[in-house]
């Protein structure tokens, strides 16, 4: 092992001497003393030529899909899909990423460094799936698992479920002609086809608990979108996190729940629609026992929650689904100051299943912070969101003021040409390099 020795300053005590060790296979995560036994991560993005999104500019050169190609080759990390569209109407997919080819195992699960584990080699980048326009016009990407059938190769073991990219498709195949104010709704569509396929699960069953009931009854009359005003949608959102918790309890042994606490939306989806033996005798009438437990413990959470007036739901509010974004510093500074760097609360709809992904959780804390529609047939038509502004510097106008623009799903304009640039320029910085 090469072991380099760091010096760490604590406030207030002594210093603090730290032993990084790094072997062939990469650093030393984790040391099983008792055992003997060191743990080491070999990782793509730390191999040369890792530097993430550094191939950008070559693809922002490309001329043609071969060339896009050929500058796809070059993007070794983050794994990504990359898409390609030009004026002529072609377009296409690519993916891309460092990929090792190992030898005796797939990567998941730690493996002895005695020689007989190494990787052999990279996969091409070329040699991962890709499309040219396919017969359908469109082609739709959400992180879901979209690897070709028969493809020889594992590029990958975990992926994000399907739903996402189900609604893009549902969405692309309902028009032939699109504009830019359908791409628009397409980027912050919010229908839930999670909820499509559980809440119908209720029809007929019944609950002793008029509250319950009727937050029943408010399910099954809903139209399936996760809008920041909407009552259902909290009713929704609180149900599948009691029913995802008691459907995983017959499924996951309780020693393994810290590591393993679920599983893929998918696949509880496909549990409830064709229950199984983890169910006991009754399969079916189990699991409709479970349907009703978890959405009696939903309502009750939300009138701890947000009180029992159910006409105070609404889903997208500070003590539900909203969103605020905390700054890197925000926890280490006065309260004053966190005043100035954090930014929000505001509403929000959609939740990490739609396609406008706006995460699970009460705060937003992943999804798209910037988006763009590019009109390939006039660029300075194009639009975009961006959150929370411009300027990084929080007594600057320009910090934050996109932020409720993008929370409300509004777009301004992307300008392309220098005529256009210029004439919405606000101020011009000029860099000169110093004599």
């Amino acid at each position: 092992m090469n072991v380099i020795q760091e010096s760490i300053r604590v406030k207030g005590q002594s210093s603090v001497t730290a032993d990084l060790k790094f072997t062939r296979h990469g650093p030393v995560l984790y040391e099983d003393k008792n055992n003997h036994k060191a743990y080491t991560l070999r990782a793509a993005w730390l191999e040369i030529g890792g530097a993430p999104y550094l191939a950008s500019l070559r693809m922002d050169q490309a001329r043609n899909w071969e060339e896009f190609r050929e500058a796809c080759s070059y993007s070794h990390t983050p794994s990504e899909n990359m898409v390609w569209a030009d004026i002529q109407g072609n377009i296409g997919w690519q993916a891309v990423g460092i990929t090792p080819q190992r030898k005796n195992w797939n990567g998941l699960l730690p493996v002895p460094g005695n020689g007989l584990y190494e990787w052999e080699s990279y996969l091409p980048i070329k040699q991962l799936p890709h499309v040219y326009n396919p017969e359908q016009d469109f082609f739709a990407t959400a992180n879901q698992y979209n690897v070709p059938e028969g493809y020889p190769h594992i590029l990958g073991l975990q992926w994000s479920d399907p739903f996402r990219f189900l609604r893009i498709n549902e969405f692309l195949s309902a028009k032939k002609k699109l504009t830019l104010k359908d791409m628009m709704n397409l980027q912050q569509d919010e229908f839930s086809i999670p909820a499509r396929t559980l809440v119908p699960l209720l029809k007929g069953l019944h609950s002793n608990e008029a509250r319950v009931q009727k937050a029943m009854e408010m399910l099954l009359a809903w139209d399936y979108v996760m809008d920041k005003d909407s009552i259902p949608a909290s009713i929704y959102a609180n149900w599948v996190r009691s029913l995802t918790r008691n459907v995983w309890e017959k499924y996951i042994p309780e020693k393994a729940r810290k590591v393993f606490s679920s599983g893929s939306r998918k696949k509880m989806i496909d549990i409830l629609l064709s229950p199984d033996e983890h169910f006991g005798p009754e399969p079916a009438a189990c699991r409709d026992s479970i349907l009703i437990q978890s959405l009696e413990e939903g309502v009750s959470d939300l009138v701890e929650g947000l009180g029992p007036d159910m006409n105070k739901w609404q889903y997208g509010q500070e003590k539900f689904h909203h969103v605020t974004i905390r700054h890197m510093l925000s926890r280490a500074v006065s309260e004053e100051l966190r005043a100035q760097l954090d930014v929000g609360p505001l509403p929000r709809g959609g939740n990490s299943y739609t396609v406008n992904n706006t995460s699970s959780g009460d705060n937003q804390t992943s999804g798209a912070s910037f988006r763009i529609i590019a009109d390939l047939s006039d660029w300075d038509s194009s639009l975009g969101t961006n959150s929370p502004g411009q300027s990084g510097n929080p007594n600057n106008p320009h910090y934050a003021d996109l932020f409720e623009m993008w929370a409300r799903g509004e777009y301004f304009p992307v300008y392309f040409s220098r005529k256009r640039i210029e004439s919405a320029a606000e101020q011009t910085t000029v860099l000169k390099p110093k004599k």
